[in-house]
């Protein structure tokens, strides 16, 4: 697929990729150049305070790893809910 660049450094991702990736307006990518190319990866950015909350709570996780007190799920969103995370406000 070509695009073309068009002023102010523009280019247009087809909307084909754009709805592939589930991509929106105001979605961030970082910006990568290697081999030649350029790349373009979608992240998402987290409040520092959120990320200070996940931290903390993948030091507890570990604690209770290494010390066999780490409960096992089969489900996943249970997981994540008993982890105070609900996956459809990420």
């Amino acid at each position: 697929m070509m695009i073309e660049i068009r002023g102010r450094s523009q280019i247009t991702i087809p909307s084909e990729i754009v709805k592939s990736l589930g991509i929106k307006e105001g979605d961030k990518f970082e910006v990568i150049e290697k081999d030649g190319g350029i790349f373009l990866c979608p992240v998402v950015v987290y409040p520092k305070k959120e990320m200070i909350r996940i931290a903390k709570l993948v030091k507890e996780t570990d604690a209770e790893y290494k010390s066999g007190e780490l409960k096992l799920y089969d489900d996943v969103d249970k997981m994540f809910m008993d982890m105070g995370i609900n996956l459809d406000e990420i």
